[in-house]
């Protein structure tokens, strides 16, 4: 701000008029780094975190051979057996999931606290067994360290035992509902599994 000092009587001192220059290059540059701010990408300030596409994940599971999608249709008891694992009804009353031998593909949402964006998942499961996990979307502002490949290989090669996993899967700090909302996807994969004809 420019601040003029005036005596009694006379004009405003030298020195604001020697200011005055300066005062307009600061807001200038303040003005330029405030429009660059806004105009870098929206994804720089999203909290969205897309590690892999869906499409991504299936392709690289069956090595770019994709089949084509198959669907589970959740009636009454399967919803009750889902219900066991994922703390609720499914959400849908069908799922759609790939097959290749006995190897089920399943990609689904969950999510870690009530209230919260849905992050979507996907799981291979080879008879009962989790065979590879992966998260593809975290939509958490906290806790997307359940995407690393060190937390999930804790995930992987689980089976049931009971409601869970028959695995320990070490907490997060800052992150326990996340790593419980993983935990609870990888062991619901696992029912959704053994509800496939096979």
């Amino acid at each position: 701000m420019l601040y003029q000092y005036e005596k009694t009587g006379e004009a405003a001192s030298t020195d604001a008029a020697i200011l005055a220059p300066k005062s307009r290059v600061v807001v200038l540059l303040t003005g330029l780094m405030l429009a660059l701010l806004c105009s870098m990408s929206v994804k720089a300030f999203e909290l969205y975190k897309t590690f892999q596409t869906p499409e991504v994940f299936l392709g690289e599971v069956f090595n770019s051979k994709v089949p084509a999608p198959k669907l589970l249709v959740l009636n009454a008891e399967s919803q009750r057996k889902i219900a066991a694992v994922f703390n609720r009804s499914f959400p849908q009353q069908r799922i759609r999931y790939w097959e290749n031998g006995d190897k089920t593909v399943w990609v689904f949402d969950d999510i870690g606290k009530e209230g919260y964006v849905p992050t979507t998942s996907g799981f291979v499961v080879n008879n009962g067994v989790v065979e590879s996990s992966k998260v593809l979307i975290y939509r958490e502002s906290r806790g997307e360290q359940v995407a690393e490949p060190s937390f999930l290989n804790q995930i992987n090669g689980s089976k049931a035992a009971g409601n869970n996993l028959d695995k320990p899967v070490d907490n997060i700090t800052g992150a326990t509902l996340s790593v419980d909302m993983m935990k609870r996807m990888a062991r619901t994969a696992i029912t959704l599994d053994s509800l496939v004809e096979k």
